[in-house]
């Protein structure tokens, strides 16, 4: 018998739909909504940021082929949650809710509970 193996994902901080500032990098400062996340890499891909040129062959959909810009991925470190509240990155928190007695997400800075897609 062959042994599975079984691979674990690190627990990251960032959701899909989550509004982002980025903190390190050529677009640092700016911020935008995470539209998916590469699990594998550890990074997230953001909403008309990180833009690259990528050389495209000639096919069915562009027959031309050519040049296109596209969002390349960011690492995961080097993105932190704008606070809903505030409006300014926060680290991230996880507690459990008293209500429905599950783990949520909070912002360091303000206390305020993160919904998710924020």
């Amino acid at each position: 018998m062959k042994k599975v193996e079984v691979i674990k994902h690190k627990k990251l901080h960032i959701r899909t739909g989550d509004k982002v500032m980025i903190i390190a990098g050529n677009e640092k400062g700016k911020s935008g909504i995470v539209t998916k996340i590469v699990r594998e890499k550890e990074r997230a891909i953001i909403e008309g940021l990180n833009m690259v040129t990528k050389a495209v062959k000639p096919s069915n959909e562009n027959p031309e082929g050519g040049f296109i810009k596209k969002e390349a991925g960011i690492h995961i470190s080097n993105l932190m949650l704008i606070d809903p509240k505030t409006g300014q990155p926060t680290r991230i928190g996880r507690k459990l809710d008293e209500k429905t007695g599950k783990l949520v997400r909070y912002a360091k800075k303000s206390g305020e509970i993160i919904k998710t897609g924020n």
